[in-house]
């Protein structure tokens, strides 16, 4: 039985007066009671606040992105060493808005997935499809081609350390949602490509649902066959709204 994972990235947003209250806030919810595994993921320049607020508990954080080199001249970014000297556990990789804005690739993605692996990092690799590609029929044969690209480069067993996230780039930000149906049809469809690579890995691989997640949808999605729990923005900003997610699982 896979166990629901709800992880709350947090973009650019924060200070340290909101972090410390919407810390404390799902720390202590936590505490009271929840079933699922709970991730947040900060913006990188209060990790450490988040480690030191949330060591102890049963809260994990992580990066929201990281190099795909170990060190050097390489300006403004941060590598899977130093995500893990802030004991992190847990980094997004391959966001859509990485991909969008930062025009990281497939390829490139690939190589932070294996980078993050390497060092014992669980990334959480994000996979989905643009509103033109779902209207064009297109949903399954890209996200076919960005799975298949860290497949390729890291291998099938490497994916079974870490955690995929079907994010519709349609429904992030819009208010837009899939349906439960629609996000299960697309889970399904990973599930199936990496059990032609591995039945074993499909089988206890953590898919999570990434596409405007709110208290008000998150039963329903997360009671779908292949929906292990949630990637969630805008959401994660509001400790109770969070925590009400957490829950659904």
């Amino acid at each position: 039985m896979r166990q629901t994972l709800v992880a709350g990235n947090w973009k650019m947003n924060g200070s340290l007066d909101a972090n410390r209250q919407l810390l404390n806030g799902i720390k202590a919810g936590v505490a009271e009671g929840v079933s699922a595994k709970v991730v947040v993921c900060p913006p990188a320049i209060y990790i450490p606040q988040a480690a030191s607020l949330l060591n102890g508990s049963h809260v994990s954080w992580g990066g929201q992105n990281l190099s795909q080199e170990k060190s050097g001249a390489f300006t403004g970014e941060i590598s899977a060493d130093m995500l893990l000297d802030q004991q992190c556990e847990y980094v997004i990789v391959g966001h859509s808005e990485r991909r969008a804005l930062y025009g990281e690739s497939d390829e490139l993605v690939a190589q932070k997935y294996g980078a993050a692996q390497a060092a014992g990092l669980i990334p959480l690799l994000c996979v989905g499809e643009l509103l033109e590609e779902r209207e064009a029929g297109n949903t399954e044969s890209v996200v076919a081609r960005q799975l298949d690209a860290v497949i390729d480069k890291v291998g099938i067993a490497a994916i079974a350390e870490g955690i995929i996230a079907y994010e519709p780039v349609w429904a992030i930000g819009t208010g837009k949602t899939a349906s439960p149906q629609q996000a299960q049809d697309v889970h399904a469809f990973i599930r199936r490509r990496v059990a032609e690579k591995d039945a074993g890995v499909a089988e206890k691989l953590q898919i999570l649902y990434g596409g405007s997640v709110k208290p008000d949808n998150a039963v329903e999605l997360f009671a779908m066959t292949d929906i292990d729990g949630g990637l969630i923005g805008g959401a994660s900003l509001d400790a109770e709204g969070f925590l009400a997610i957490c829950r659904a699982g």
